[in-house]
């Protein structure tokens, strides 16, 4: 009797439909548990495959066994007790190894699983019938047999992969219906490959009423199984959807972007960052979707990032950086997004671009973008029209910084910046180089209108202000250079504006000056002679020449100053007022006044007689930070006795900052070297200054004796008006540029000390002046020069 012969009556239809029932719930939580297995790594995974195991294995036997209840073939049924509790076994254990297999992470896991839940669903079967005995012979098809295990092996296989495969819940549906055929086929297929026919009772087994309310209790208890499962993994999701979102929550909340979580399209989880950027409550986020206020979210894919904008609930459109990440869970997609507010970053790149553009103090245009605004001006230049370019400089600016401070200097430049700003025409343009240097440009049609053009700028500039109750106004300098009539290339024309500067800096009647042709012939000679004086110090070209000083008392010669020669490549002389001023200006005098600072104190100290040098110090040298440092080591390297060092500097190079000077001149005295005025009468000629610090000689300027020889009774009385100060204060005083006899006789008349000129001797180099130097100063100074010296003065 096959299967079909006893699906005959109600109450076996309805049985049939509980086991269906219970295959399709207990398969539905097989697969929702599978997929718990599946995505769970921590502790609790264990825990997940026991509760898959019993529901799998419980859904199969129950399945089965209430399936047979309703199974009637016509004879007494009987159960053999181990045999149908060992298929509950196989059905839970080999659930168990189907799950963990399943969940496995090497390619064809899942096919592996489901072939092995199949193989258990069938070998559950199977050993259920051994359990099964009726007073008749079973005679098995092989045939449905095969079909059976075969069809139960490739749904179940295809139910693990549907499941692997599955993102959502249509996707876990399928699953569970592939899961369900696999045991239906299995358990039905394998009902029809069973023939029964009727033979004797057997004894020592359950019959009749007492083996259906066995297998009843059996399936009761069971299906209790199942539910439970059922319940205690909603209980363990639950408690795991809890604590995972409590993670994730806290997880975001950290975020300083705005950051939102959407589970099948949904917000489930949103940070506080997010809330203040959108302007709204949690509760109205949750459950919405992020699509709703920002843009593009529909098209990110996983890891993409773009630039959006988002809506706030007041309306306000934002920009944006909206960043994607998405996560298959076991609850289905997961996708996290992550948005950033640009306000901010957008600003400081405005800041940033506007830095790069223009000046952080006064906000003119700088260097950068005015070269981008003359280029592009030149470029587009018609023929026949005229472009001028101005640099202009504040004047008497450094007075206000040293007067007032820097603050208060900032505050000025920012007060002409906006003046200059405000008489500006259209077409013309101004921009800050640094410091107080300025530059414009203005399109014009003749040199007038250029010029009219830089006064305009300059009452911009000298327009008195008022900072912190002071009243404060600049002058300025202004250069102007025509394009294209005085360069054909930028930097020419930039060059020419700045020399055009200098030469109105350096006026003292104009404050403008236009570009000329010979400013460049003057700053080519200056390169050259700068260029010259490079090589000069890099090939040892410079020479020392000594002159005789010499007492007027005694007749002898007390010291050698100390001249510096430079010899050309051809073999002349250059004269120190034609590069001087150059060296000075480089700051090339300060290697050089080194250089002949060291040979001067070397040559000296291999002297036989211990005669004083004098060394002139030039201002920029007095300046240098280091030169009391400077002058000990050379003394210590040389071994020359600094009684024997003179230092000479000008009145001039105190005034400009008279208490650093003094400060280092005291520096230098504390050494042992002598410290000399030079050139006294020609400057400031300040008793303060002789009283300022106690200098050790008084060097009279030589244009005095010039005047001498004309008899100029102011010259002389200026000559006396010395002498006698320099009595008065025990200051010795040396006379320089004395060349007559006369000159020297009126010198001695007067009392002064010392003498140094042409009539003792001219500058020599070392060996002639130490061989010459006595026996040029004997003569003047002998009994016969003093008569005829003493009749000159009478």
């Amino acid at each position: 009797m096959r299967i079909v012969d006893c699906l005959t009556n109600a109450h076996n239809l309805a049985l049939v439909a509980l086991a269906a029932l219970i295959c399709v719930l207990g398969s539905w939580i097989t697969v929702s548990l599978l997929k718990r297995v599946r995505s769970t790594r921590t502790g609790t995974r264990a825990a997940w495959v026991f509760l898959g195991s019993v529901a799998g294995g419980a859904t199969v036997w129950c399945t089965h066994f209430v399936a047979m209840i309703a199974y009637e073939p016509g004879v007494q049924v009987t159960y053999e007790p181990g045999l149908t509790g060992l298929s509950l076994f196989v059905a839970i254990a080999g659930s168990g190894v189907a799950l963990m297999t399943g969940a496995q992470r090497f390619n064809g896991s899942a096919l592996v699983g489901g072939a092995l839940f199949g193989m258990t669903v069938a070998g559950m079967h199977f050993i259920g019938m051994a359990a099964f005995a009726v007073d008749a012979v079973i005679h098995w098809s092989s045939v449905y047999v095969a079909v059976a295990v075969a069809g139960s092996v490739l749904f179940g296989a295809a139910a693990f992969k549907a499941e692997k495969l599955s993102t959502t819940a249509r996707g876990s549906g399928l699953a569970v219906l592939l899961m369900v055929l696999g045991i239906v086929v299995l358990h039905f297929t394998a009902m029809s490959a069973m023939t029964i026919l009727p033979f004797a009772p057997q004894d020592g087994v359950l019959t009749g009423d007492d083996a259906h309310q066995a297998i009843a209790i059996g399936v009761a208890g069971v299906g209790l199984l199942v539910l439970g499962a059922g319940a205690a993994s909603y209980v363990l999701d639950t408690q795991s959807r809890s604590q995972a979102e409590v993670r994730l929550q806290h997880l975001i909340e950290g975020g300083v972007d705005g950051m939102a979580v959407e589970r099948d399209g949904v917000i489930v989880g949103v940070n506080s960052a997010l809330l203040k950027l959108i302007g709204v409550e949690r509760q109205a986020l949750l459950g919405q979707t992020l699509s709703r206020w920002a843009e593009d979210v529909a098209r990110l894919s996983d890891g993409d990032m773009v630039q959006s904008s988002l809506t706030t609930e007041a309306g306000e459109v934002l920009p944006i950086e909206l960043a994607a990440k998405r996560d298959h869970g076991s609850e289905g997609e997961v996708m996290l997004y992550a948005v950033r507010d640009l306000r901010a970053r957008q600003a400081q790149e405005r800041r940033i671009a506007h830095l790069a553009r223009n000046d952080s103090l006064t906000g003119l245009p700088n260097r950068a973008s005015f070269l981008e605004r003359l280029t592009r001006q030149t470029d587009t230049i018609k023929p026949g029209e005229t472009l001028a370019l101005f640099a202009l400089d504040l004047n008497r600016f450094k007075e206000v910084n040293d007067l007032y401070g820097h603050a208060v200097g900032d505050q000025l430049l920012c007060r002409i910046s906006d003046h200059l700003r405000e008489v500006l025409h259209e077409g013309e343009f101004i921009a800050r180089q640094g410091g107080d240097e300025f530059v414009a440009m203005a399109p014009v049609s003749s040199r007038a209108e250029a010029e009219a053009v830089a006064r305009r700028l300059r009452a911009a500039v000298i327009r008195p202000v008022t900072i912190e109750h002071a009243d404060l106004s600049c002058g300025a300098s202004i250069g102007v250079s025509l394009w294209p009539e005085d360069a054909d290339d930028l930097s020419t024309l930039i060059n020419n504006a700045d020399l055009a500067m200098y030469r109105a800096k350096a006026s003292l009647t104009q404050d403008i000056c236009f570009y000329e042709a010979d400013m460049d012939q003057a700053v080519r000679a200056r390169r050259r002679v700068t260029q010259a004086l490079r090589e000069a110090i890099d090939n040892q070209r410079f020479e020392l020449h000594y002159q005789v000083q010499a007492s007027v008392q005694t007749g002898k010669a007390t010291g050698y100053e100390v001249l510096l020669r430079w010899k050309d490549e051809d073999g002349r002389y250059i004269s120190p007022a034609d590069f001087i001023p150059v060296a000075e200006e480089t700051g090339l005098i300060l290697p050089i006044g080194e250089w002949v600072l060291r040979q001067a104190c070397r040559q000296a100290a291999a002297w036989s007689e211990p005669h004083k040098i004098a060394v002139n110090l030039s201002p920029v040298q007095l300046g240098h930070v280091d030169l009391p440092g400077l002058v000990e080591q050379v003394l210590k390297e040389t071994g020359l006795d600094a009684s024997r060092l003179e230092l000479e500097i000008t009145e001039t190079a105190m005034i400009s900052d008279m208490a650093r000077t003094t400060h280092v001149l005291r520096q230098l005295k504390a050494l042992g070297v002598t410290i000399a005025m030079d050139d006294f009468g020609t400057g400031y000629s300040s008793l303060s200054t002789l009283r300022a610090f106690p200098f050790d000689k008084i060097k009279l300027d030589r244009s005095f004796m010039t005047e001498l020889d004309g008899d100029e009774p102011q010259s002389q009385a200026i000559i006396r008006a010395v002498l006698t100060i320099g009595e008065s204060l025990s200051i010795p005083v040396l006379a320089e540029g004395v060349e007559t006899a006369e000159q020297l006789a009126f010198l001695r008349a007067q009392g002064c000390n010392e003498v140094q000129g042409y009539l003792l001797g001219r500058p020599q180099p070392e060996a002639d002046a130490l061989t010459n130097g006595a026996a040029q100063v004997a003569t003047p100074l002998s009994g016969e020069g003093q008569a005829a010296g003493a009749r000159a003065a009478a």
